[in-house]
């Protein structure tokens, strides 16, 4: 069990580092070249005095797996990215940082086997989206390059090229392993009485929050005034060879792509954005601006910029017709009757909400929100949004908020909603009727890493390995020492 639960907490780290991938400064363990020799330097020169000198290792094999060669400076590349990133070290031993190493070169390697390859392009994408990233993090090209000790760009990006092909190897051959793989409900009755009572999880104290909003709407001519503006825009670049990117910097009201031209990139037909934008991405030609559409956010523009297969890189300017202080107080007034006649008794809340809320996500379940994380009704009250646990840490059993005004994170103006805790529960031991969703997460947590211990142990036996005679001793957590 103790196993299971160190595999659950790797599995939720694994997936944040690579949910933060392209805000942080890049891994900088390069895949070496294959074979490379054990260099050793004298630091003696003098050839006509005693043989009194000193070898000193530059640096050595430490391990091969397949096709791939992990150097002794790799070990010790891993572990400064480790400090660098704020992960604590303190229980993080070579042994175990060399072991990880060889899964991931094992996982490429199978992945290159078993023709679960990536795309060069893919890669590059990758690669150049994060150097981008990188370069306003640490302010020019120059000082990125400086950091990483490289002559030139084209160093420079081959080198990440190579962490990114490696990484996106193992990560398709991860998950071929386990996607597949599903949990009964009578698995998960065993999992659980399977477990020690004085050894069960303990879950923290959660809250199920439901909502009804309420947005103003802008009159006809406000919406129109808006449509007008950007077709002013439209045409100036189109026309003028105006900039596009310049006019999102002055111009786009999406807080989130405005500071970089409006740019949004890797847009699919599965991204979460809103259907009638992507339906215009997806209609566009390269180069072609759209006409303006409509969404709940308000009025866009989108340049197509890039088609890269499936995906594509856009910049968008968004607009929102200006919505009056009338309309907002009327809003307002709206959600103050709705309140008092929950609290009369003339409907419940959740009636309330599928007959007057105006957020489709919510209004046909009792207004009940979703967690984010795993779509769950609950909400953990140390993992909330700080914002949304604001509004809701004084409201008592039964009580209702009054009013309050926020913008919608997706864009679009201020509007106004109700908040009401419908379900608290305190933090308890794992009870299988209460709990069974995070259960049966548990379980099928164990299942997979039940399918990669026996993926690991028939592949280690099928793939040529060759561990270094200084790491034969370390302890590690699959049979990589072969006699």
């Amino acid at each position: 069990m103790n196993r299971m639960w160190s595999f659950f907490g790797m599995l939720c780290v694994y997936g944040v580092t690579f949910a933060q991938q392209t805000g942080e400064l890049p891994d900088t363990q390069i895949e070496p070249e294959q074979n490379e020799p054990v260099l050793e330097a004298s630091l003696d020169v003098k050839r006509d005095t005693t043989r009194n000198f000193k070898k000193i290792k530059l640096d050595g094999i430490a391990a091969v797996v397949g096709d791939y060669v992990i150097l002794d400076s790799d070990i010790e590349k891993t572990l400064i990215d480790l400090k660098s990133q704020g992960v604590s070290t303190e229980e993080v031993t070579r042994c175990g940082l060399l072991g990880k190493l060889m899964e991931d070169r094992l996982y490429a390697h199978q992945a290159v086997q078993d023709s679960l390859l990536v795309s060069d392009d893919e890669v590059s994408a990758t690669t150049e989206r994060q150097i981008q990233s990188f370069v306003q993090q640490t302010g020019s090209m120059e000082k990125l390059l400086k950091f990483y000790r490289k002559e030139d760009e084209a160093s420079l990006r081959e080198d990440i090229n190579k962490i990114n092909k490696l990484r996106m190897l193992s990560e398709k051959m991860q998950t071929s392993i386990v996607e597949k793989i599903e949990i009964t409900p009578e698995e998960v009755r065993q999992f659980y009485n399977n477990i020690p009572e004085d050894e069960r999880p303990v879950f923290g104290a959660e809250m199920e929050i439901a909502q009804i909003v309420k947005a103003p709407k802008p009159t006809e001519e406000e919406k129109q005034k808006t449509v007008d503006r950007l077709n002013k825009i439209r045409a100036d670049v189109l026309d003028n060879d105006s900039s596009f990117s310049v006019k999102a910097i002055l111009y786009s009201e999406d807080p989130g792509s405005k500071p970089n031209g409006g740019l949004i990139e890797n847009v699919t037909r599965e991204s979460g954005f809103f259907k009638e934008w992507k339906d215009a991405v997806f209609s566009l030609k390269q180069g072609e601006i759209s006409e303006p559409i409509e969404t709940v956010a308000g009025y866009h523009i989108i340049f197509l910029e890039k088609i890269r297969g499936q995906e594509r890189d856009v910049r968008h300017i968004l607009m929102q017709p200006e919505v009056s202080q009338t309309a907002l107080a009327e809003v307002k007034k709206e959600l103050d009757t709705i309140r008092q006649h929950i609290m009369d008794g003339k409907y419940t809340f959740a009636e309330a909400a599928l007959n007057f809320s105006d957020e489709k996500e919510t209004k046909f379940d009792g207004g009940l929100l979703r967690n984010p994380i795993n779509y769950d009704s609950r909400f953990e009250l140390t993992k909330m949004d700080p914002a949304l646990y604001n509004q809701v840490r004084s409201l008592k059993d039964d009580e209702i908020s009054y009013p309050l005004i926020e913008n919608d994170p997706r864009g679009g103006g201020p509007k106004y909603k109700l908040l009401k805790v419908t379900n608290r529960y305190d933090e308890h031991t794992a009870d299988f009727a209460k709990d069974y969703t995070k259960i049966q997460e548990l379980a099928k947590t164990e299942k997979q890493y039940k399918a990669i211990k026996k993926w690991m142990d028939k592949y280690i036996s099928d793939t040529y390995v060759s561990v270094s005679e200084s790491n034969r001793g370390c302890d590690f957590a699959n049979d990589w020492v072969k006699e």
